[in-house]
């Protein structure tokens, strides 16, 4: 008679290892899915190598700035209310009004909502801006607050040349090139600038060197519009030639004066202001 054949194989001998049986293809799956769960429960970290911020945390975190921002912005403009209601009254009425024209009301609702948000928002956000610059316009320091809130590659020294009674001429590098921005009384600040600019010219190379004066008088640029003024500047360097004159002007030296940074009016509310600014 013939044997019966085992249905199993038998374990490998020799090798010093225990046979994969099912029980152990078992065991490891369960290894692998625990050290997949533990991998999943750890934290994300951010970009700055810590804990990454989740995205309500920066929503709470946005909405808190603005409230804050509109509690200050009410204080010092106490028609904001009135003219954020009248720009959303208006501009929503007239998209509703155009779906009544077209047979559809409740279509444009929702849109006319929308667009009313926005248009009060957008005021807010100017309405903040003048607010802003009404409390720092004739501090010192106030150009320099105005330059480092710009958005873009730009690089602020302030007060690389300056007076006793805190009249100031700040550098800008961007791609326009050099840009000095002199604060103050122009009789004490204008032979300030041109030492600067002499300075300079010999460092600069190829790179314009602009020179402008902050003020109310002739000739002279407002403080509300000295971002606009600077960010319109024609772009004339590549972004080699600015990392090249970026470096032969830190081979030079920073600041020689210390100056206000920037006025701060109403402590910790100011720099959120400013923030607000910034984005807009």
């Amino acid at each position: 008679m013939a044997r019966s054949r085992p249905s199993d194989p038998p374990a490998p001998a020799g090798t010093g290892k225990a046979g994969t049986g099912p029980g152990s293809r078992f065991r490891g799956r369960r290894g692998s899915a625990g050290a997949t769960a533990s991998g999943r429960g750890a934290a994300k970290a951010g970009k700055d190598g810590g804990p990454k911020v989740g995205r309500l945390k920066k929503v709470a975190n946005q909405a808190r700035m603005i409230k804050q921002a509109y509690s200050l912005t009410r204080r010092n403009d106490p028609k904001l209310p009135w003219v954020m209601l009248i720009a959303f009254v208006a501009v929503a009425a007239v998209v509703e009004l155009v779906g009544i024209l077209l047979s559809s009301p409740f279509l444009f609702l929702p849109l006319a909502i929308v667009l009313g948000l926005l248009a009060a928002l957008i005021v807010f956000g100017r309405r903040a801006q003048g607010s802003a610059y009404r409390q720092v316009e004739g501090q010192p320091g106030a150009a320099a607050w105005v330059l480092e809130g710009m958005r873009g590659d730009w690089k602020v020294s302030a007060g690389v040349a300056g007076t006793t009674q805190l009249d100031a001429v700040h550098r800008v590098t961007g791609r326009p090139g050099v840009i000095l921005v002199a604060e103050g009384v122009p009789s004490r600040v204008r032979p300030l600038l041109a030492q600067e600019k002499k300075r300079l010219a010999r460092i600069a190379g190829d790179a314009p060197i602009y020179d402008l004066f902050v003020g109310d008088e002739d000739g002279q640029v407002p403080l509300r519009k000295l971002s606009a003024h600077v960010m319109k500047l024609p772009r004339n360097l590549s972004g080699g030639e600015l990392n090249a004159l970026r470096k032969r002007l830190a081979a030079m030296g920073g600041s020689r004066m210390p100056v206000p940074g920037g006025p701060l009016p109403g402590g910790r509310q100011m720099s959120v202001s400013q923030r607000q600014v910034r984005r807009r």
